[in-house]
C-alpha cells in the first residue's frame, strides 16, 4: 500500500520536472538555432548590391576579383 501512496503523492513533482526538463531542451534548441543563424546574417549584410545610377559594364560581370 505505501508504494501506490508515494507515487501518487509525487505526480506534481514528477511533473515539473519533466516540464522542467522539456524548457531546458527548448531552449538549448533555440541557444542552438540563435549561433547556427548568425554566420547566414553577417554574410547577407556583406553582399553589395550595384549602384543604380551607373552604367553596368562587361568588367563589372565578368571581374572576379571585384564585389
Amino acid at each position: 500500500m505505501g508504494i501506490h501512496y508515494d507515487y501518487k503523492s509525487k505526480r506534481g513533482e514528477r511533473a515539473m520536472l519533466k516540464e522542467a526538463k522539456r524548457k531546458a531542451r527548448l531552449a538549448q534548441r533555440r541557444a542552438k538555432r540563435l549561433l547556427s543563424s548568425e554566420p547566414e546574417t553577417v554574410a547577407k549584410e556583406e553582399i553589395k548590391t550595384h549602384d543604380i545610377k551607373k552604367i553596368i559594364t562587361l568588367e563589372d560581370l565578368t571581374n572576379p576579383s571585384q564585389k
